[in-house]
């Protein structure tokens, strides 16, 4: 594995083996993430997409506990971007995903980061960062980096 400070090393897939690894490499991925870029998270449940957003916030100097927004459905966090998290599994549709106001609650440097976008791809704007987190057969994880 390459530089988890390069963007072709995300490209090519970073492996994690653990929860703090899993942080560890979000923390460095948080430096490469453009501000005012949307970024989604797609794998299956354990996959450790909300580790990897507690990761993200640990590398934006957000000192609040991440959680997962499954009821809530979005938090807000402030550090040196905010960020709002979202999780869009239990939108039953994509235009419930309007009645979230995401785009009003933005403030510049910001970072949306969405899991499960696949419930609300036709809300989203065409180009945005993606990564897949896969669960590998050795219990490791894969977070593999897309840029549309």
């Amino acid at each position: 594995m390459g530089s988890l400070k390069t963007l072709s090393t995300w490209k090519d897939g970073v492996v994690t083996h653990s929860g703090d690894e899993t942080n560890d490499a979000a923390e460095a991925f948080a430096q490469l993430l453009p501000v005012d870029t949307l970024l989604t998270l797609e794998g299956d449940l354990g996959a450790g997409k909300t580790t990897f957003v507690r990761g993200l916030a640990r590398g934006w100097g957000i000192a609040d506990d991440v959680t997962s927004p499954s009821f809530a459905l979005l938090h807000v966090y402030q550090g040196t971007r905010q960020l709002i998290h979202i999780d869009a599994y239990r939108l039953n549709n994509p235009a419930d995903f309007d009645d979230l106001l995401v785009w009003d609650l933005t403030r510049s440097p910001w970072n949306v980061v969405i899991e499960w976008p696949e419930k609300v791809a036709g809300r989203l704007p065409k180009k945005h960062w993606k990564i897949k987190a896969t669960i590998l057969a050795d219990g490791g994880h894969q977070f593999k980096l897309f840029v549309e």
